[in-house]
């Protein structure tokens, strides 16, 4: 029987990150969790019938009912449950829950890939493969600008920046699980890289990890 095998992939927003997690789960029969969308999956459910974004306890509550199983990521992505999901993910009592039910889900006998922005550092620790993947702000603007256009929709090249700022800025400077690469994370940066590239990259990464830990 194959070992099983955990890959965390961490980076900020429009890094590739996802696109990349997804291949290598494809590439080596592993599921795969956008750890991302659990926040958003109790944001939504919080917008979905008027309640607040502040209150923790309530979030607790739905954080507690969210199935990783049921996780519709074509609902999940409307941009104002990503707006919402960011207030979210600084509650500290709602990320615990949700970390264990990442924890519970990368526990399969095969492994997993899992992505984030904690997994390497608090989800996954222990990780056979930590990849730590990023661009510039301006290239993730400038790719979250063109496939805003691809799919017709009308946005500004500068608000997109800003916005992506923003975030990275709230990202890091959380106190509760900030995002930062794991001190043995490998950095992709794919400010100059098409996902094949990126692709490749990390399997090389991969393929080595698992030479040295069967040697």
């Amino acid at each position: 029987m194959t070992a099983p095998l955990t890959i965390a992939i961490d980076g900020p927003a429009a890094s590739g990150k996802g696109t990349l997690a997804r291949r290598l789960a494809a590439h080596f029969g592993l599921p795969h969790l956008d750890t991302g969308l659990t926040y958003r999956a109790v944001a939504q459910a919080l917008l979905q019938v008027g309640l607040p974004l502040d209150n923790e306890a309530l979030a607790v509550e739905v954080a507690s009912g969210i199935d990783l199983a049921a996780l519709d990521r074509q609902v999940l992505s409307a941009h104002e449950v990503g707006e919402a999901a960011s207030k979210i993910a600084v509650m500290g009592a709602v990320r615990r829950i949700l970390v264990e039910k990442q924890r519970e889900f990368a526990s399969s006998a095969r492994g997993a890939v899992l992505d984030g922005r904690d997994i390497g550092t608090v989800v996954l620790p222990g990780a056979d493969v930590k990849l730590y993947v990023t661009a510039s702000a301006q290239v993730r603007a400038r790719r979250r600008y063109e496939e805003s256009i691809a799919a017709g929709g009308k946005v500004d090249y500068d608000d997109i920046l800003a916005d992506i700022q923003r975030r990275d800025e709230r990202d890091m400077a959380r106190a509760d699980s900030p995002l930062r690469p794991a001190e043995d994370a490998h950095l992709i940066d794919t400010s100059e890289m098409d996902i094949e590239a990126a692709f490749r990259a990390a399997l090389e990464v991969i393929d080595s990890a698992r030479g040295a830990k069967q040697a």
